[in-house]
């Protein structure tokens, strides 16, 4: 069975379905009773003809050695006949079933008399067949009495079912039609309410249909339905997502362009100067390579940043230790720190240190600020790492003996391209650190470290959300 996909449809069934279940239903049990009220109409008829035989009775002789007499023309039962539709036989009977009147071949009632009848009267009905019809038979016990004597007599009334049988069908057919007529009543009125109560979903549908490819902005449907307004503020934010996600890629796009250009043109004007061999090959390979290199640096620099956008909207896969992965990555990094014969010093806590992050963020973090620490500490200084927690939060510090920032670059040191010294980075270091920071719910800041007012080195400071559980 295909399943119901239309809310209209949905709707439709189910109010409806519950409704048609109910007529039914109702419909059977209103049958039922009306063909109980005229069972008992026509037992009623029955009951009266059985009466009015046993008023033509006489009686001569007491108890047993009574004698019944019976005057009952059939034609005296022909008043109850309705309108020809069926037929009416008795027979008058002496208790132990001797034959004083009526049709002999019908048979003599064998039964019990119910412990409370429904009449004032020694009655009992039944159904029973008579010459191969189907009848409903009255049973009366009726007394007798006269000057002459005291008996009592059987008297039955068999009726055939025509009549019957005709109002059975009336009834259903009068039930059925008035019960169509409701139902179908019902249906328009509920297909018209169905029809106005979707009608905002379909607008909001055609609406969002019409916008152009490219248009992202908020859903602005302030006559909707309040139940339409969970799905409207959840769409309104997927589609801001989506235009992060599209500002992010034309500006990645744009900056791609603008960065690239120029090593390029720089990589171009000194392969075009080694041809025409205006410096020695040697130094011209040298500054070739050391072009290549930046160039190298700046676009895997921003793949990460591109990286970093991507994962964003992912959910975080799995909780790691802090200080493991800044172990990891101060391994990488120790011929770096070896060249400039840095004190380096890692401290970490004993115990795990748990975020809920992407490894790749974690150690792309890791190893930006270990890069931007070592290449701004002066020969023989300290670099001092420290991976700790509190109740709340991660905190991962470097503390270098670099030059510090300058309040002016401050403001603008995690912008994209914002670089201290434009001759020795990109300026995607620090905002790649910045965009997986609050990727991951954390705050990152650079503070100069000063002593007696001047400025001793630069502690760059991350804390992360800690993780509450280690799966």
């Amino acid at each position: 069975m295909k399943p119901v996909s239309s809310l209209r449809a949905r709707l439709l069934v189910g109010i409806l379905a519950p409704i048609a279940l109910f007529i039914v239903i109702n419909s059977v049990s209103l049958y039922r009773q009306s063909l109980a009220a005229a069972t008992t109409a026509y037992d009623r008829t029955l009951l009266a003809s059985a009466k009015t035989i046993g008023e033509e009775l006489d009686v001569n002789g007491y108890d047993e050695q009574a004698t019944l007499r019976a005057i009952v023309p059939y034609s005296a039962l022909e008043a109850f006949e309705a309108d020809n539709q069926s037929r009416m036989y008795y027979r008058v009977s002496a208790l132990g079933g001797d034959l004083i009147s009526g049709f002999e071949d019908l048979p003599f009632w064998r039964g019990k008399l119910p412990d409370r009848p429904p009449y004032a009267a020694l009655v009992d009905f039944y159904d029973d067949e008579f010459r191969g019809m189907p009848v409903r038979v009255a049973v009366l016990l009726q007394p007798v009495a006269s000057p002459h004597g005291r008996g009592m007599a059987v008297v039955q009334v068999a009726e055939t079912l025509e009549l019957r049988e005709t109002l059975a069908r009336k009834l259903l057919l009068d039930t059925l039609w008035r019960q169509l007529v409701l139902i179908s009543v019902i249906a328009a009125v509920t297909v018209v309410v169905v029809q106005l109560a979707t009608r905002p979903v379909r607008e909001l549908g055609e609406a969002i249909e019409a916008r152009a490819d490219d248009d992202l902005s908020p859903i602005d449907a302030p006559d909707a339905p309040r139940e339409l307004r969970p799905l409207i503020d959840a769409t309104t934010r997927v589609m801001g997502r989506l235009q992060r996600l599209l500002d992010h890629q034309k500006r990645f796009v744009r900056d791609s362009a603008h960065q690239l250009r120029t090593p390029l043109a720089v990589l171009k004007a000194q392969v075009q100067s080694a041809r025409r061999g205006d410096v020695p090959a040697e130094q011209a390979l040298k500054e070739i390579s050391q072009t290549v290199e930046r160039a190298t640096t700046l676009a895997n620099q921003m793949l990460s940043l591109a990286k970093v956008e991507q994962l964003r909207q992912q959910p975080e896969s799995m909780t790691l230790d802090l200080a493991e992965c800044v172990r990891d990555i101060a391994l990488d990094v120790s011929p770096l720190v070896a060249d400039k014969a840095l004190d380096f010093e890692l401290s970490a806590a004993a115990t795990p240190v748990p975020v809920r992050a992407h490894r790749w963020m974690l150690q792309e973090l890791s190893r930006n600020l270990l890069h931007n620490a070592i290449k701004h500490s002066p020969n023989g200084g300290a670099l001092v790492v420290r991976v700790a927690a509190d109740a709340q939060s991660a905190t991962l510090t470097l503390s270098d003996q670099g030059p510090g920032i300058s309040d002016e670059l401050r403001q603008r040191l995690f912008a994209p391209f914002a670089a201290g010294d434009v001759s020795s980075g990109s300026g995607l270091g620090l905002a790649i650190c910045r965009e997986i920071v609050l990727a991951l719910g954390g705050t990152i800041a650079l503070e100069n470290r000063e002593s007696g007012g001047q400025v001793i080195g630069l502690d760059a400071v991350v804390q992360l959300p800690l993780a509450r559980d280690n799966h």
